[in-house]
Order: structure tokens, then C-alpha cells, then sequence
């Protein structure tokens, strides 16, 4: 069993920076793929990013490709997404991902765990 814990949301303005982390619990860690989705209100949740165990391979949506970056620290047990040039568009509550095998697929019933979400709202 793996719990998940998202942090940094915020409020930022358009053009500024977050950083999001993503705690996990578990021995296992190390073993998932990790991934990163959000939800807008009125709207589907969609995948945002994703990294794969070893983390040799990074997957990103068009939408947020050159402007995020996903990363992992397995002695920490934490995975992050910097978002950089950030849009209004970009405001959508943030949930954190993983499981075995996940990837390349950037389908959520992949994934097994997932974190309770991190809002992020970007003003204009």
C-alpha cells in the first residue's frame, strides 16, 4: 500500500513558478511510475506529466511541455513538477500519481495511487 501527499499549490500570477511535491509512503517507491494530473473545474482530468521508475524516460503533455519538469528523489520517496511560465489555463487542482507499470499509457485507471490534490490557480 503506498499513501500519497501533494503540497505547494497556490496562488501565482501568470508568468510565475510553483513547485509541487508529492510524498509517498511505502517501501515500494522506488519500483512505480509517477505521474502528475489535474482537473479544472467543468472539465476532465487530464495527464499532465509522468516518470517512469528508473527514471530514465519523462512523458509531458503538449500543453505543459518546455514549461514543466518532473522529477523523482527515491531516497525521499518524493516526486516533483516544477511548473514554470505558468497560464491562467494552468489553474486546475493537481493530483499526484503512481503505480507499477503506468507508463507510457497516460490513462489514470493505470495508476493505483493517488494523492488527494493541490490547488494551483494562476491569476492573470
Amino acid at each position: 500500500q503506498v499513501q500519497l501527499v501533494e503540497s505547494g499549490g497556490g496562488v501565482v500570477q501568470s508568468g510565475g513558478s510553483l513547485r509541487l511535491s508529492c510524498a509517498a509512503s511505502g517501501r515500494t517507491f522506488g519500483d512505480y511510475d509517477m505521474g502528475w494530473f489535474r482537473q479544472a473545474p467543468g472539465k476532465e482530468r487530464e495527464f499532465v506529466a509522468g516518470i517512469s521508475w528508473s527514471a530514465k524516460t519523462r512523458y509531458y503533455a503538449d500543453s505543459v511541455k518546455g514549461r514543466f519538469t518532473i522529477s523523482r528523489d527515491d531516497a525521499k520517496n518524493t516526486v516533483y513538477l516544477q511548473m514554470d511560465m505558468l497560464k491562467p489555463e494552468d489553474t486546475a487542482v493537481y493530483y499526484c500519481a503512481g503505480g507499477p507499470s503506468a507508463l507510457p499509457t497516460r490513462r489514470g485507471y493505470e495508476f493505483n495511487y493517488w494523492g488527494q490534490g493541490t490547488q494551483v490557480t494562476v491569476a492573470s
